[in-house]
C-alpha cells in the first residue's frame, strides 16, 4: 500500500515539475539562512515574527506588557481629541490591569492602575497653548547725569 502511495506522490511531483511550478521559487539558488550558525531552539518563532512583521513585545508575559503600555500612556493619549477620549482610553487600560490583578499569571511584577486624573492633567498641560515669547522690556528712561554727592539724601538737588 505504501508503494502505491509513494508512486502517486512521485507522479504529482513529476507533473508539477513538467508544468514548471518549481521554477523561480523564492530563495532558489541561495544558501539556506542560518546554516553556519549554532542551533537555536527558538529559530522558528523568531523567523515567524520576522516574516509576519510582529513586534517582539508580544512575547512578553502579561504583567510586563501591561507595564509597558502604562509607560506609553502619555504618548498614546497625546493626539486624542477630547478629555472624554483620554478617560475612555485609561478606563480600558485600567480594566485590563484589574482583570490581570484578579487572576495574576506570569512573573510577580507590580502593576498598578493608571491615575486617570494625572493623565488628564498632563494631557491638558500639553495641549495648553504656549505663550509667545515677548520682547524684553524697554530700557528705563534715561536719568539726568548725577553730580558728585547727589546721592546723599540731605543734599538738596538743584532744579535745573
Amino acid at each position: 500500500m505504501s508503494n502505491m502511495w509513494e508512486a502517486a506522490v512521485e507522479a504529482q511531483i513529476r507533473s508539477a515539475q513538467e508544468r514548471g511550478e518549481f521554477d523561480n521559487l523564492p530563495g532558489a539558488g541561495k544558501p539556506i539562512p542560518g546554516r553556519n550558525l549554532p542551533y537555536d531552539e527558538g529559530w522558528w518563532i523568531r523567523s515567524f515574527m520576522e516574516r509576519e512583521k510582529l513586534p517582539a513585545h508580544l512575547l512578553l508575559p502579561t504583567p510586563l506588557q501591561l507595564r509597558r503600555r502604562i509607560e506609553q500612556v502619555p504618548d498614546e493619549v497625546r493626539d486624542l481629541p477630547t478629555e472624554q477620549a483620554v478617560r475612555a482610553f485609561c478606563a480600558v487600560l485600567n480594566a485590563e490591569v484589574m482583570a490581570w490583578l484578579r487572576t495574576p499569571t506570569g512573573p510577580r511584577v507590580v502593576v498598578r492602575p493608571v491615575d486617570v486624573d494625572a493623565v488628564v492633567r498632563r494631557w491638558r498641560e500639553e495641549r495648553r497653548p504656549t505663550t509667545a515669547i515677548t520682547a524684553p522690556p524697554a530700557d528705563p528712561p534715561a536719568r539726568a547725569p548725577r553730580t558728585p554727592w547727589s546721592w546723599l539724601p540731605w543734599r538738596r538737588r538743584s532744579a535745573a
